[in-house]
């Protein structure tokens, strides 16, 4: 015999049990029934259990009969049935005390009715007896298929997760009775989903079974099937569905597609400005997607920052750039995530490069002094038109505008300047006058007047013993007709304009007439004394 055929018998087997030793609980409450079968007493009443299974679709289903025990052979007696659903889903047979289900029965709804039984004497119209309380107990067909009550589920599971992983776990229900021949004994399975999910039959719990990658597929529809009766023929189903999504891991380095990117910056740009933008593409998303550049010969002209809401690379001047002296720049650059977590590393050993090359344009700058100022000498008393000194400036451009040379001085036309940047004095120089004298030459291209420079020069005018000595005061000497002879009678000093470099001497002498016929001497010490010599009325030096 197949064995597969006696499996159901055998799982019901259990599950009916109770309702077939349901007769023979209480030995005191039992009879032998003539015909073998054990029948229940009651006082004077005798009657089965009483069982009707529901979704019946005959109506006046006999259930079962109630027996009074006294013989109703003259047909005096009535039974009369009272309680749950006496008269409109239960009937009796007023004759017999057979029991009818007029109506289908719902187990789910309510399975079991309270009735109370009489026997009328129909001559006397009293009760024969005490009543008699049974009850109906409505048993299962398997009438309602499982259902998930929870879904349609939802669940997130990190990609690349390994194999086995637990992702949800999905519960249907099954309004049948658990206890009879496995009606709400469900089984799960997967009817989309494979290869990448397997369900746990018992338990409904969906794990992952394949490695799966955010980057190629985000999300998965997955139809879950449970079905009652463990899955035996004549078992019910119901379905719902999982939506699974894949959350992001950095499994993915940024890259750059483009391998050369060109950029120009003017070489009048000032520093920090914005000459150009790069970008590298990431297939993780969020926090996983940001970016860090990184230049990577550690340039002192650039700088990269990072954009962190487009995560594009902006390219910063850093330091400004002359045309004349470099025109272009070669700049590697190298992008890479700032966060990754350490089990992830593998995935970004190798970082992305670029290379951006920068040419920088050429502008018309004004012209330049070789000097930052200029300092001359030139001696006071040089006639007009004597050479004060040379300045010099050159176009720093390519074009090598030639150059046109002017002075600027407030208030003075002591000096010009020829178009080879000569000075020279346009009227003598009077040391006493200025011993200083501070120009403003400008420069300017002949070929773009706009473009101007200008240095300071100052000149210096050098002394020459131009000036005689000077007295320091206009003298008046007064003395006494009784002086004696070398008493002092006067101190005398001089003055020189001209500048020396020490402490100027003098050398002081009378006069030849005053030495040849003078009433006074003179001694000389740097400084001029005036002695008498004889007794004079008056005398005033010369």
């Amino acid at each position: 015999m197949n064995c597969c055929f006696l499996l159901p018998f055998m799982l019901g087997i259990p599950l009916l049990w109770p309702y077939l030793t349901a007769t023979g609980n209480s030995k005191t409450e039992e009879a032998e029934h003539p015909g073998g079968s054990h029948w229940r007493v009651k006082r004077d009443w005798v009657w089965n259990q009483f069982f009707v299974q529901e979704e019946m679709n005959r109506t006046n289903h006999s259930i079962g009969q109630l027996k009074f025990g006294i013989d109703n052979e003259n047909n005096n007696y009535q039974y009369k049935l009272f309680g749950d659903g006496a008269g409109s889903t239960f009937v009796i047979n007023e004759e017999t005390g057979v029991l009818y289900a007029v109506q289908k029965l719902d187990r789910e709804e309510r399975d079991r009715y309270t009735l109370r039984a009489q026997v009328i004497d129909t001559a006397t119209g009293r009760a024969v007896g005490p009543d008699s309380e049974f009850c109906i107990r409505v048993t299962d067909i398997n009438d309602n298929e499982p259902k998930f009550l929870d879904g349609p589920y939802e669940a997130i599971i990190p990609e690349m997760s390994p194999e086995e992983t637990s992702v949800i776990q999905v519960t249907a229900s099954d309004a049948d009775d658990p206890s009879f021949s496995y009606n709400a004994h469900l089984v799960y399975s997967l009817l989309q989903g494979q290869p990448y999910f397997s369900i746990e039959a018992k338990t409904g719990i969906i794990r992952i079974s394949s490695k799966m990658d955010r980057e190629l597929q985000d999300e998965y529809w997955v139809i879950i099937q449970a079905k009652d009766k463990i899955g035996l023929p004549g078992a019910l189903s119901g379905t719902t569905s999982v939506l699974i999504k894949l959350s992001d891991v950095n499994d993915n380095k940024p890259v750059f597609k483009t391998s050369l990117y060109r950029m120009n910056v003017s070489e009048s740009a000032p520093t920090g400005t914005s000459i150009g933008k790069i970008m590298a593409y990431d297939n993780d998303i969020g926090d996983n997607a940001e970016m860090e550049y990184i230049i990577e010969d550690d340039s002192q002209t650039f700088d990269i920052v990072t954009n962190h809401e487009t995560q594009e690379g902006i390219v910063i001047l850093k330091k400004k750039v002359d045309f004349e002296q470099q025109n272009n720049y070669r700049i590697k650059v190298k992008v890479k995530n700032p966060h990754v977590d350490e089990q992830l590393l593998k995935y970004h050993a190798e970082t992305s490069t670029t290379i951006i090359k920068v040419q920088v344009g050429d502008e018309d700058e004004p012209p330049v002094f070789h000097l930052p100022h200029y300092v001359f000498e030139i001696s006071e008393g040089s006639p007009q038109g004597s050479s004060v000194g040379t300045v010099s400036a050159t176009d720093p451009d390519q074009k090598k505008s030639p150059i046109r040379y002017s002075i600027h001085i407030t208030g003075s036309s002591a000096f010009c300047i020829d178009d080879n940047g000569t000075i020279f004095t346009a009227s003598p120089l009077d040391r006493e006058m200025s011993a200083w004298h501070n120009l403003s030459i400008k420069a300017t291209e002949k070929n773009n007047v706009e473009q101007i420079s200008s240095i300071p020069v100052y000149v210096q005018v050098l002394n020459i013993n131009d000036n005689a000595p000077e007295f320091s005061d206009n003298y008046k000497t007064y003395v006494c007709e009784n002086a004696g002879s070398g008493q002092i009678i006067q101190t005398i000093s001089a003055v020189d304009r001209d500048k020396s470099i020490e402490d100027h001497y003098f050398s002081f002498n009378l006069s030849v007439e005053d030495t040849q016929n003078s009433s006074f001497t003179l001694i000389d010490n740097q400084e001029l004394v005036l002695a008498s010599k004889k007794s004079p009325s008056s005398t005033y030096p010369s």
